[in-house]
């Protein structure tokens, strides 16, 4: 019997549009065109002005010779060129690579190439790795420097700057629509701590739902005031440029999240929302006297990449800020599981409360579904808070794959699920907590040890200002865990003894560091994720 709803009621343009993240611009610039759009530095700009620049750029780079499914690199930091090219680049088919900015040349070469890019923006600080990567270049890019107001040195090594380029565009352009929403937006890279990094691909379809479901998930009201500290090219900024713009908020850029810009811009801009790495929080935390300023609003902020630490959530309530923890990878637009808050943990006392809060939690409204699984079988395990297995998603936001990578991607999509490689429990309220990641569990004598419980019981010392937990040979365990340890300023006296006491008192006796480490920083990425790896070469070297 035939579907009567399915006859004669056709797609049609009247009826049916690719969804795409471009639309938001479109739509805040004719709804609220004076809101202030930008902020940075003595730089304010409104919607209007913001979009008919997205306009152009996009018209100066087709007169430059960029098509549809050409790729667009960018080394820029958090500043308004960066906002902008997450428009422009998209609205003529074209594909964003927003390249982290701590990489080292090697890596750079390497990710023009394999990305074909035909355009390269580089700002004039990175002007050093930017020439000595483009010397590696199989075809070079055409180079635009980008010459920000607010920082003073560098070098142009480039064809143009960014405002020259701007002035060749058209003020009457009209943007592309994507022929399918399939269609590639974005170009990201894996870490490749193993070799070279893995080409992440986006569609217009993933971008807007992803930065809709972080508009309510991070509870993004009309006109919110979004400060930027986490870095635009990690994730596209967790889609963060679409998401903020999509409710006509205020985009208050920063070069770097040093602390005192940070608490300057909370209270002289009245910032509500922030996203941030938990090393991020801590600096924050232990931020001199002299550099936090107070503020009337409520702050939210958004915090993934590592387990915030129970103790973390606790400073950062007590300065005024709530912490949203949100859970997510390159492959998956960024957020994808979010810890829902619920009213009864309101009646927890501190580290009770704020240990539910560290939890990844449950889907994010982009996604269709999650499990936690035995990673040979996909039989789910028991929703008990003890069995372990791997985390598996999937939904509108998971990558389109890998680029040029069929291999990998077939690999990751295995059995109908994003393999995300995280190891976690099933609580029975539903909502999961990775215990780490499956390269970083420490296996010692036929114990699993998560680095990342440890890691929570070392940042409840009172001295203890980072921490970092990883697996250290042994001839009779096999594995033995070893804690990188800074202390915060005003406690050298601290010693290897008082830690391990400490750790004693709070965890099993197998799960205490059996080996500790003092140093004066810790080696992390761009985005203040600790490179363990780093650490693990140490101590094998």
């Amino acid at each position: 019997m035939e579907n009567m709803f399915e006859l004669g009621l056709d797609k049609a343009e009247a009826n049916y549009t690719p969804l795409t993240p471009i639309t938001f611009i479109q739509r805040t610039a004719l709804a609220h065109p004076s809101r202030t759009a930008v902020i940075h530095g003595d730089i304010r700009r409104s919607w209007a002005e913001t979009y008919q620049r997205c306009l152009k750029m996009a018209s100066a780079l087709r007169k430059l010779g960029v098509r549809k499914g050409d790729t667009v690199a960018a080394l820029l930091p958090n500043i308004p060129e960066m906002l902008e090219l997450h428009f422009a680049v998209p609205m003529i088919g074209a594909v964003l690579n927003a390249q982290n900015t701590r990489l080292d040349s090697k890596t750079m070469t390497f990710m023009l190439n394999h990305g074909r890019a035909k355009v390269f923006f580089t700002d004039t600080e990175y002007h050093d790795r930017s020439r000595e990567a483009l010397m590696g270049c199989d075809a070079k890019p055409t180079v635009i420097d980008v010459d920000d107001v607010n920082f003073d040195g560098g070098e142009r090594i480039g064809k143009m700057t960014y405002e020259d380029l701007l002035a060749t565009g058209d003020d009457d352009f009209v943007w592309d629509m994507p022929d399918d929403e399939w269609q590639a937006i974005a170009l990201n890279y894996t870490s490749g701590t193993t070799g070279n990094p893995k080409g992440v691909v986006y569609h217009h379809r993933g971008a807007h739902l992803n930065a809709l479901s972080n508009v309510i998930g991070f509870g993004l009201p009309s006109g919110a005031v979004y400060l930027w500290t986490l870095p635009m090219f990690h994730c596209n900024g967790w889609c963060y440029p679409w998401a903020v713009t999509a409710v006509a908020g205020t985009h208050v850029c920063l070069r770097a999240p040093q602390p005192q810009p940070v608490f300057e811009a909370l209270a002289n801009h009245g910032v509500t929302h922030f996203c941030a790495a938990p090393v991020v929080l801590n600096m924050l935390i232990n931020a001199p006297a002299e550099h936090k300023k107070s503020f009337s609003q409520q702050v939210t902020a958004a915090t993934g990449g590592a387990a915030p630490p129970a103790a973390t959530i606790e400073a950062m309530e007590a300065m005024g800020i709530n912490v949203v923890h949100l859970y997510g990878l390159t492959e998956t637009y960024g957020p994808s599981l979010i810890c829902e808050f619920q009213y009864e943990w309101h009646s927890l006392d501190g580290k009770k409360k704020a240990a539910k809060m560290a939890r990844q939690g449950i889907l994010s409204l982009s996604m269709t579904d999650m499990m936690v699984a035995d990673p040979n079988t996909l039989q789910p395990v028991a929703k008990d808070g003890m069995s372990i297995g791997e985390l598996f998603v999937r939904g509108n936001s998971v990558m389109k794959g890998y680029l040029n990578n069929p291999e990998e991607t077939g690999k990751s999509f295995k059995g109908g699920w994003f393999h995300t490689g995280d190891l976690g429990v099933w609580h029975p309220d539903g909502y999961v907590e990775v215990k780490d990641r499956s390269k970083d569990i420490i296996i010692s004598g036929g114990e699993n040890i998560s680095t990342l419980e440890v890691e929570s019981t070392l940042y409840d010392h009172p001295a203890v200002l980072e921490a970092a937990v990883v697996a250290a040979p042994d001839d009779h365990w096999g594995e033995i865990p070893c804690a990188f340890i800074t202390v915060k300023a005003g406690h050298d006296g601290l010693t290897a003894d008082d830690i391990v006491a400490h750790c004693r008192a709070n965890l099993a006796g197998f799960k205490v560091p059996k080996k500790i480490i003092f140093a004066d920083e810790l080696p992390k990425t761009s985005t203040g994720k600790l490179q363990k790896h780093v650490l693990r070469d140490q101590l094998t070297a």
